[in-house]
């Protein structure tokens, strides 16, 4: 099965950006073509904060002195 996806480099890992049908440490080929900077997207701190799927207490926000 061949398929095509888009990802991010962070220096260290490969970083999809939409999200993958793979069992978790499934062995893959990865090739690589580097986009021109034309059709390269930014991604956002927020996207990359959302990707990271962190669960923890719904009042983190409110309560960050508490949990720092």
């Amino acid at each position: 099965m061949a398929e095509k996806i888009t990802a991010v480099f962070d220096g260290r890992v490969f970083y999809p950006i939409e999200s993958i049908a793979l069992p978790a440490n499934t062995r893959v080929r990865l090739s690589i073509e580097v986009l021109p900077p034309e059709k390269q997207e930014s991604v956002s701190f927020l996207m990359t904060a959302r990707s990271l799927n962190l669960s923890g207490p719904a009042d983190w926000s409110t309560k960050i002195d508490k949990y720092l």
